[in-house]
């Protein structure tokens, strides 16, 4: 991603046109399948499937997708972690959930958790998922509701990996005007702003669709505004913020976690995953924090070579944890 252009909008197609480690000679077949684990509303919450043939239980790979709770959808899957899965022969499930401003942060956490409950409870019957082999992953606004999963899924996954993520919702970083978006973007007037809200209750953003969300998201950004239209709540309400704030709730039973962030990420700020850290540690949990100096949101602008060694660390975790 760029560095001009906000990190949740191309987050939310995938962020991540990493460095491809797969390779398909003499591999089966890897299909994927879309269900609907939950309706809600009227609401459909679809999720792919992606698997080789076969009734062999396998290890599952959940992957969240970014864009702020505000644009994206599952299909934005990062191909190296699919050709992970591919050649490793895991499941991969990559999960749509309701969309703010039109649904608030509690029905987001809401989805996040029936849909691992999806893939424990009916994942054996369904596609043969190993229930007690679950890793879940994501990026940018996908790192934080993995990392939600480690405080509000019972039993939790195994392990998570959170790229680019936060574990807090109502930092000055998200309830002050962003320095950044008011200077490196076009400001966005209120009325433009929610042009492409306030409808139907989305789960996804195609096309144009999400470039309009993403002037709002702007919107929010320059003016202080994204905690409070996204969750719900008033800022300073911090006993209603916390249960959704994993820096805040860490204990030592909070599972294995490897973090990926860049020191110039102007979109999620590298603090955010620094203090998530320094709390993992106070709580003896086990976890790293690949740090990737001079790369942006998404590691724009790293260094090459240590983009893909994050990479390759965040896989080598993985296989870890799902293979052990």
């Amino acid at each position: 991603m760029r560095s001009n252009i906000p990190g949740l909008i191309a987050a939310a197609s995938c962020l991540f046109l990493w460095i491809a480690a797969g390779r398909s000679g003499g591999q089966p077949e890897f299909r994927k399948k879309t269900h609907v684990f939950k309706t809600v509303d009227g609401v459909k919450v679809h999720a792919d499937v992606y698997r080789s043939a076969g009734t062999k239980a396998r290890p599952v790979l959940v992957w969240i997708h970014g864009g702020a709770l505000i644009v994206g959808d599952r299909t934005g899957v990062p191909k190296n972690l699919l050709d992970l899965c591919k050649e490793r022969d895991y499941i991969l499930v990559s999960i749509d959930y309701r969309l703010a401003p039109e649904v608030k942060i509690p029905d987001i956490i809401a989805d996040v958790k029936d849909a691992l409950a999806w893939v424990r409870e009916k994942g054996p019957k369904l596609f043969h998922a190993d229930p007690e082999r679950i890793v879940v992953a994501g990026g940018s606004a996908g790192g934080y509701l993995t990392m939600m999963t480690g405080i509000c899924v019972t039993p939790p996954p195994r392990a998570l990996v959170a790229y680019w993520g936060y574990g807090d919702v109502d930092g000055d970083w998200y309830t002050k005007p962003s320095a950044f978006y008011r200077e490196k973007t076009p400001l966005v007037k209120k009325e433009d702003a929610l042009k492409s809200v306030g409808g139907p209750v989305l789960t996804g953003t195609p096309g144009k669709m999400g470039q309009g969300r993403g002037n709002y998201y702007r919107y929010l950004r320059q003016n202080g505004l994204w905690t409070k239209e996204v969750t719900g709540f008033d800022a300073s309400d911090k006993a209603k913020l916390d249960p959704y704030c994993p820096v805040r709730n860490i204990t030592k039973n909070y599972p294995p976690i490897l973090m990926v962030h860049g020191t110039e990420d102007t979109d999620v700020p590298y603090e955010l995953s620094a203090n998530m850290a320094k709390e993992l540690k106070l709580h003896k949990v086990p976890h790293q924090l690949i740090t990737v100096k001079g790369a942006g949101h998404g590691l724009s602008g790293g260094k090459a070579e240590e983009v893909a060694e994050a990479h390759t660390r965040a896989m080598a975790f993985i296989r870890r944890h799902l293979e052990d």
